[in-house]
């Protein structure tokens, strides 16, 4: 049997997009929040399932798949001897750097040695928004498929590097490859955002939850749902879905006040965008990333780095 691509996607839309435009090959269809929650560094084992289904439930009130995630796997079973390239699709932001770099890593891990190649959008010619795979024109989305980016060793061996620190209980350890040049454009981005996903040293607050009391505070914003569009199409490297989004906004809700008609901040909200305390422990936010507790540590902006929350500082 001749030997085929296999295309690993960042989730349906891009499998379906690629049926669509009938691209050689297999589709091993990625579906998972990799930003959030623990993560183990061997990911081919059951340990790393049984982590990711409990907090999923717990957090989302998602029940995982198994058959699903087993019928996936099981495409890369053999991967050297099917296979004579694996293109990876996935995106700009964070969220999807993420479910990459376990992709990656999956892949070291089975010992799957035959060229990667990635594909990737984000700046297109003559937009001023970054765009998303899906959000791309047939030409533009062709074209990319046809000139994908070579992934070198030492940028396999940077990704694993990158997930066996994020796995890790020192995230500090991500600085110095926010400034490594790589085949992957956005990854220090993503690694800056990452970081101060972690709440601020000042009001405790993380980038993303203050800027969400920014949109309250200078937008009429009518409705939580009003909120949830402004939240997903002004949120940065961070690419998050609406189901993170919201869980976000329902934390935030003591900062703001809702009417029938109108949502606006409280005292709380204004005192919290002015810095003048740290309302960490009200968020009282159980959210893990890898191998490390949100609220464990905060983003200091002037020494430019995480530090221990002074209750779990030793």
């Amino acid at each position: 049997m001749d030997k085929q691509v296999l295309h690993i996607t960042n989730g349906g839309r891009v499998t379906s997009r690629l049926n669509e435009l009938e691209i050689e090959g297999e589709r091993l269809t990625w579906q998972e929040i990799i930003c959030e929650g623990p993560t183990l560094e061997q990911i081919y084992k059951q340990d790393f399932i049984d982590f990711r289904c409990k907090f999923l439930n717990d957090f989302y009130n998602i029940d995982l798949d198994l058959n699903q995630v087993d019928t996936e796997v099981k495409k890369l079973e053999d991967a050297n001897n099917k296979y004579y390239k694996i293109v990876l699709w996935f995106e700009y932001h964070l969220f999807c750097h993420m479910n990459m770099i376990a992709v990656i890593n999956l892949l070291h891990e089975l010992k799957i040695n035959i060229p990667i190649y990635i594909v990737s959008s984000g700046r297109t010619k003559g937009s001023k928004t970054f765009k998303t795979l899906i959000e791309l024109s047939r030409n533009q989305f062709l074209n990319l498929y046809k000139n994908p980016i070579l992934l070198p060793l030492k940028d396999i061996d940077l990704i694993t590097t990158i997930w066996g620190i994020y796995c890790g209980k020192d995230h500090n350890l991500l600085k110095p490859f926010i400034v490594k040049s790589s085949s992957f454009e956005y990854l220090s981005n993503c690694l800056k955002a990452h970081l101060e996903r972690f709440p601020n040293s000042e009001d405790g607050l993380n980038i993303l939850e203050r800027n969400i009391l920014k949109i309250i505070k200078n937008n009429a914003i009518k409705s939580k749902h009003h909120l949830l569009g402004y939240a997903v199409n002004y949120q940065g490297y961070y690419g998050y879905t609406e189901l993170q989004l919201i869980r976000i906004i329902d934390k935030l809700n003591i900062f703001y006040s809702e009417e029938e008609h109108s949502l606006t901040l409280n005292r709380k909200g204004h005192e919290a965008l002015l810095g003048q305390r740290n309302f960490s422990a009200e968020l009282d936010n159980q959210m893990i990333y890898g191998g490390v507790k949100k609220h464990d540590f905060q983003f200091n902006k002037k020494l430019n780095k995480l530090v221990k929350t002074v209750s779990n500082a030793n």
